[in-house]
């Protein structure tokens, strides 16, 4: 969980202060998840935002009555963004919420029957762990890998980089998110790199393209589709309230559908529609209620 203070989103707005990150992800997962599926949240909040965090958590109909965000006695994540378009931001990244590591998240997940790992940080864990993890988890493994890209200078400035070990980390995982630019940081060849992550035992990888939709690369041979945002009305993109969180939803929406037997194109249409539907809804608060059409509360 990041709490957001976002700046340039409305130019004639104040900055606004709210959940970010994976909260956006929560709300597609608890949109798009079926009745028979439960959201087990595996996620640690600093304790001076944890009340606030768990108010949230209490909001989602598919957590069971007693989830709770794991306390931690650091600073929760915090983040700044300032918005220089629609696709593109600065951010700046404070708090101490420190990483898993296995033996506090093996005992977990044995009962769990699919993970979906958000790299919201980028330090959720290492690549030691998420060995381990891949190890000890037969069942389905699906990440955004997208703040691994994202470095840090030391004023808490996020800077895109290439993955240390990129290979490694997409055979943790049975299908990976990613982005254009940071699929772009891997090589100039995408079905090179892709072939490279399938190598490592990752089955698909799919690659988020703003408002032209995803790409997705999976089997052997490679095969691999563009699948578009659908047409919506209002016009997608024409009237954008607030892009902040597309990519946590669209990954949300899909593992949803992936979990429920749908076909990884069918999967990525379910993503793209709602990470269209998220850029007419400005926040995270109400946006499960926004993502199935209902009216919601920003």
């Amino acid at each position: 969980m990041v709490w957001d203070t976002i700046y340039g989103r409305d130019p004639v707005q104040p900055a606004v202060q709210e959940w970010g990150g994976i909260s956006y992800a929560l709300s597609a997962l608890d949109a798009a998840l079926p009745d028979n599926w439960q959201i087990v949240p595996l996620i640690k909040v600093g304790r001076d935002l944890a009340a606030r965090a768990n108010e949230f958590l209490r909001t989602l109909r598919h957590t069971p009555p007693a989830a709770r965000f794991l306390e931690v006695a650091e600073p929760n994540n915090r983040v700044t963004l300032r918005y220089e378009s629609a696709e593109r931001r600065c951010e700046h990244m404070a708090g101490g919420v420190p990483p898993w590591t296995w033996s506090e998240l093996g005992p977990l997940v044995a009962d769990l029957d699919a993970l979906y790992v958000n790299f919201i940080s980028g330090f959720e864990l290492n690549l030691e762990t998420a060995r381990l993890l891949r190890h000890g988890f037969s069942r389905f493994l699906y990440a955004d890998l997208h703040s691994l890209f994202l470095g840090k200078e030391p004023n808490g400035l996020r800077v895109l980089r290439t993955l240390p070990e990129a290979p490694a980390w997409f055979g943790c995982f049975d299908v990976v998110q990613l982005n254009e630019d940071e699929m772009a940081q891997l090589g100039p060849d995408p079905l090179a790199v892709a072939a490279d992550a399938m190598r490592q035992g990752c089955k698909t990888v799919c690659v988020t393209l703003g408002k032209r939709g995803a790409a997705y690369f999976t089997g052997n041979p490679i095969r691999t589709e563009l699948i578009p945002v659908p047409a919506m009305h209002p016009p997608t993109f024409d009237q954008v309230i607030d892009p902040t969180g597309c990519g946590d939803v669209f990954g949300g929406a899909t593992v949803a559908a992936l979990v429920s037997g749908a076909s990884v194109e069918n999967a990525i249409r379910t993503g793209n529609r709602l990470g269209a539907r998220n850029v007419h809804h400005r926040g995270a608060t109400g946006l499960r209620d926004h993502l199935m059409g209902k009216l919601s509360v920003a």
